[in-house]
Parts: structure tokens; C-alpha cells; sequence
């Protein structure tokens, strides 16, 4: 272990509490390599910010570990005019000669990544979604545990009865699927219907249920299937509010800070979603259901058209408002998708056209797909 000092404000809007965890949590892993003392934490008195109580914490911190110097305050502060330190004359940079705006270099990269890689197929495409969208592996093969939940009461759904089931993705998150059905449906999934139609959601399955015209289309195409939607983690009724009252896609609201969360800790929010479809479809096959149809409207279809990639159970593919390509995204200044539907690092491997040509082979069907402005439509 080497010598880290954290830290912390008391007032900050960071719960101070999470700085003293991990302090504690690096103290007991010192020990444990037997050097004890090399965690230091500092909890300054003031809000949000490097304040002069806590540069000088990291001075004598700095300085007792290298012995640089033997301060222990900062001096007397000098502080320039903004133009001072400007690096151009105007105080943009992009006002310099041969300047190039972050979304002109993005731009470039993705073209260069789309000559480089060519087209990408078979096995070797799968085994590159595996590895961008983080999946587990192996991927769990076990039958998720799933609990039937209690009825809402009359949602005016396409058909007389419905069921809501919990079914458990990983521990702890569950995927929310509606089963809809005839007549009163209590229980688990009635069991004979060889195929089954499974929708993913865009924003909410309770709400497309009754007025997404695709759904109505599917039933109508293939009355004998048994049909159920789901709403990945996140979305529809499993939707948070972690960041406060109606905040789920404000600027650093619920949907970014669990995105964000979701790269720190090397997960792609989108990879955990396909998790929830690819383990969905496990609990459906358990049912009894041989044959999958996967259909997903906007950010579900995204979901829905990589879980219908890795999965060998699905025999046919529906997508409306589906992304075009990553590529249209990473090459257009103000594109409009939200950050969980982003995968980092998937233009260096491959591209959704190459997934779309691949799912050709499961009857593909695309309704009209939607560019890099239209992600945010309801």
C-alpha cells in the first residue's frame, strides 16, 4: 500500500460518511499488508470545495511523506485576472489558428475506427458484444427465481387478464414482466404455448401496454403466442428516484447517476439491461416456451437487439425506433440519446449495423429506426 490521504468536507452534498467507510475500509487493508497508518483521512469544516483548510491538510500530508518541505500553511495568495491565464486572446481556444472542436476530433475517431474494422460477423461478433456490453461469464445458467406479484387492478390492457412477475436478473435486481392472458391470470405463467412473444419496453411496459400501437399489431399477428413485457432495470416501474422528485433525465439526475456509477464499477448500465432480457428469456424457456419472438421499441430495442444476438432461443425480431448506429451518435455535435444507452468502446469492435445484418438471419424486422436527434421521443 502506498500513502493516500482522502479528503472530505462536513458540509459538502457527498455524504461524509462514505469518505470515512472507505478510510476505514483502506486502514483495515494496510494492516492486513502490514503497514498500518498509510490511510489518512481529513474532514474539512467548510461546503463542497479544495478550501484552504484542506490544501494545507494535503500539504503536511505531501510533505511528511517526502519530506520536501517542512510547511505546514499555505502563504499569502495572489489572485491573477482570468486574463492573465487565458491560453488565446480571446480566452477560447478554439479561436486559434488550426483549431478543432472535441465533437470535430470525436467525429474523426469514429470514421477512422468504421475503415479500420470493416464489417464484423459470426462468433466473432458475438464474442466482441460479450466483452463491450461486460457480460458475465460464464453467463449464469441457472432458472432465476421470480415471484408473482399482486395484481393492480384494471389497467384496460389489450387482453381481459394480466400478471405482473418479479423475475430476479441478479441478486437483488429484479426485471418487472407482464403476462397477459384471456382470462384471470393468478398464478405462474400458464404453461403449452410452444411460442412466446416477448416486448421490451422503451420507457415504460404498463404505459405501452395500452397505447403502443406495435403491441396490438403483435397480438393480432400471433394470437396463439403467449405475450409478455418487461421493463429492464431502471425503466417503467422499476424507474428510481434517487436524485430527487422528477429528475430521472435532468442533467446529473437518476438515469446519469446510476450510468455514471455503472462504468466506475466496469458494468455498461445498457450491458446490465440486456442481463435482465438474456435472463428473462431463460425464465421463459422454463415455462415451457421453445420459440421467442423479441420485439423492443427505442432504448428496449437496443436491449432487446443484443439479447436477441447471444441468445440462441430467439427465432424471430422486432424493432421499432432502434438506434441506426453508434457511429451516427458519436459523429453528430448535438445527438440525443441518453447516456445508458451508450457503450464505451464498442466503435472500436463493431457497430448495430453489423448486429442488425446478423439478426437478419432471425426474420428481422425494422420500424422505423431512429437517428442520433430522435432518442429522447416518448
Amino acid at each position: 500500500p502506498k500513502p493516500v490521504m482522502i479528503l472530505a468536507q462536513e458540509l459538502d452534498f457527498f455524504d461524509v460518511r462514505g469518505a470515512e467507510e472507505a478510510h476505514r475500509r483502506l486502514r483495515d487493508l494496510d494492516a492486513l499488508f502490514g503497514q498500518p497508518g498509510q490511510a489518512q483521512l481529513h474532514v474539512g469544516a467548510d461546503y463542497h470545495g479544495y478550501s484552504r483548510e484542506n490544501r494545507e491538510a494535503m500539504y503536511r500530508f505531501f510533505n511528511g511523506v517526502t519530506g520536501a518541505s517542512t510547511a505546514q500553511s499555505e502563504p499569502a495568495l495572489t489572485l491573477e485576472k482570468d486574463e492573465t491565464l487565458w491560453a488565446s486572446d480571446s480566452g477560447q481556444v478554439s479561436a486559434l489558428p488550426g483549431a478543432r472542436s472535441v465533437f470535430a476530433i470525436g467525429r474523426e475517431i469514429s470514421q477512422s475506427f468504421r475503415a479500420q474494422r470493416g464489417g464484423v460477423e459470426g462468433e466473432a461478433l458475438r464474442q466482441a458484444a460479450r466483452e463491450v456490453l461486460k457480460l458475465p461469464s460464464p453467463f449464469p445458467e441457472t432458472i432465476p427465481e421470480n415471484r408473482i406479484l399482486r395484481a393492480a387492478g384494471e389497467r384496460k390492457y389489450p387482453k381481459k387478464g394480466y400478471a405482473c412477475y418479479a423475475v430476479e436478473s441478479e441478486p437483488g435486481i429484479q426485471a418487472l414482466v407482464t403476462r397477459l392472458h384471456d382470462g384471470p391470470l393468478l398464478s405462474r405463467p400458464p404453461r403449452g404455448a410452444k411460442r412466446a412473444i416477448l416486448y421490451v419496453s422503451h420507457r415504460s411496459a404498463d404505459a405501452e401496454l395500452r397505447e403502443e400501437p406495435l403491441i396490438a399489431e403483435l397480438l393480432a399477428a400471433e394470437p396463439d403466442a403467449a405475450f409478455y413485457a418487461m421493463d429492464v432495470r431502471g425503466i417503467g416501474d422499476s424507474q428510481p428516484d434517487l436524485c430527487g422528485a422528477d429528475q430521472f433525465l435532468r442533467p446529473y439526475g437518476s438515469d446519469y447517476f446510476l450510468s455514471a456509477h455503472s462504468l466506475m464499477l466496469g458494468r455498461p448500465y445498457l450491458g446490465q439491461k440486456v442481463q435482465d432480457v438474456l435472463r428473462v428469456m431463460q425464465w421463459l424457456k422454463a415455462q415451457g416456451h421453445r420459440e421467442i419472438h423479441l420485439a423492443g421499441r427505442g432504448w428496449g430495442a437496443l436491449a432487446a437487439a443484443f439479447a436477441a444476438l447471444l441468445s440462441e432461443d430467439v427465432s424471430q425480431v422486432t424493432l421499432k425506433n432502434a438506434l441506426t448506429s453508434y457511429a451516427t451518435v458519436a459523429e453528430t455535435e448535438d445527438y440525443q440519446w441518453p447516456y445508458a444507452q451508450l457503450l464505451p468502446g464498442v466503435l472500436r469492435r463493431f457497430d448495430l449495423p453489423d448486429v442488425y445484418r446478423a439478426l437478419a438471419a432471425k426474420d428481422l424486422r425494422q420500424i422505423e429506426p431512429w437517428g442520433a436527434t430522435d432518442g429522447m421521443k416518448e
